[in-house]
């Protein structure tokens, strides 16, 4: 009896730093519970750039070779056995993080901090759980999520970074009225400013050291004010460090008109002078949410937050935040959301993606946002 012959398909492999490779792997059918999708769109993001710059994302080193991608949707091809609500040549964003299902975070609605959790494109829990840089892939059907037909694939990838936004906003109790600072005029924080709109804030401002993005923001109706951060040489020491920061951050409330701050400051950029800044930011009795991943080890004003009752949140991916996502992404209340994506490749061209994003600009002096892969056509 001749073995079983499956179909290929290609994926692209990170064995290292700055090693990736198009290598054609077996189509296997999908197991039980499973759907098979051809992925279609795959946004890539801060953490692929840092795993294909550095073969790590902070603590999380790449120990074996990795399909890197996390923000993608594309079209079921197949169901395996038990799957009943979804059937091949629907359409589906794909979330990432596949949960335990029986913890204690889990039956309480928190799946995010599951300790079992196993996410596509991450080396933290080993073997990694490939991402979706190819052509074709199995996953979860109940982490499959249908998308309506005025939702393209492109912005179904986007409702990845979306639910990043979506799940500080509820940690945050946004609501309509609220004065909205960001720290960060990339993707994830100019969608924090497009949420934020769609809640009603009153007031959206968003502060970075690049110029073009925030001429971008609110070129596009993202925010109302910005303030351009000055390029200065790095403090000599902590403390310098942090009175530099309170400073910086007195500033910028001044320019922007806001002296007392912010009700809620979201912070995205991980970086430890923007984190103290936020602290400073936010008005009395304010909150800051933690969204951007970058300093391990931050020095904080945390006397300045106690005296005043500034909270600090902390805010890790996503739970329960898809549906909402894709809701709306279909509404339309997103304005201006597709401009986010500046530039697109195949799957065959990924390692020129990467290398675009870790450029910040292309060859005209264009500034790179949000860079979408496609590994099929539909």
């Amino acid at each position: 009896m001749s073995p079983v012959a499956f179909p290929t398909q290609n994926a692209v492999v990170l064995y290292g730093p700055k090693d990736l490779r198009l290598e054609e792997r077996p189509q296997w059918p999908p197991r039980q519970g499973e759907a098979q999708v051809a992925v279609v769109a795959t946004g890539l993001c801060g953490s692929d750039l840092h795993y294909y710059l550095h073969g790590r994302n902070g603590d999380f080193a790449v120990q074996a070779p990795m399909v890197l991608g996390h923000e993608a949707a594309g079209v079921i091809t197949a169901v395996g056995p038990g799957v009943r609500h979804l059937v091949p040549g629907q359409r589906v964003a794909i979330e990432a993080g596949i949960m335990c299902n029986r913890c204690k975070y889990c039956t309480e609605g928190r799946y995010n901090l599951c300790k079992g959790l196993r996410f596509c494109s991450s080396a933290k829990t080993f073997p990694h759980l490939d991402g979706t840089l190819q052509n074709c892939m199995n996953h979860p059907a109940h982490v499959l999520h249908p998308l309506p037909d005025n939702v393209s694939f492109e912005q179904g990838a986007l409702a990845e970074p979306l639910s990043v936004i979506l799940h500080a906003s509820r940690r945050s109790e946004l609501k309509a009225g609220q004065t909205i600072l960001v720290y960060g005029a990339g993707t994830i924080g100019l969608l924090a400013c497009a949420v934020a709109k769609s809640m009603g804030a009153s007031r959206i401002c968003v502060v970075d050291i690049n110029k073009d993005r925030l001429d971008f923001a609110v070129a596009n109706g993202f925010a109302q004010s910005t303030h351009q951060l000055p390029m200065g040489a790095r403090a000599k020491s902590t403390e310098e460090q942090l009175a530099k920061s309170r400073e910086t951050a007195q500033t910028t409330l001044s320019n922007l008109n806001m002296q007392d701050g912010f009700d809620i400051v979201f912070e995205c950029t991980g970086v430890e002078p923007c984190i103290q800044m936020s602290i400073h930011s936010a008005i009395t009795g304010g909150k800051v949410m933690l969204i951007g991943m970058g300093s391990r080890n931050p020095t904080v004003p945390l006397s300045a937050a106690a005296t005043r009752e500034v909270d600090i949140l902390g805010s890790f991916r996503y739970a329960h935040t898809y549906p909402q996502a894709i809701a709306m992404l279909a509404s339309g209340k997103l304005k201006n959301i597709e401009k986010l994506i500046t530039h697109r490749f195949s799957l065959e061209d990924s390692a020129k993606a990467f290398d675009l994003v870790a450029r910040g600009s292309d060859a005209a002096g264009n500034m790179v946002l949000k860079v979408m892969v496609g590994g099929n056509k539909h």
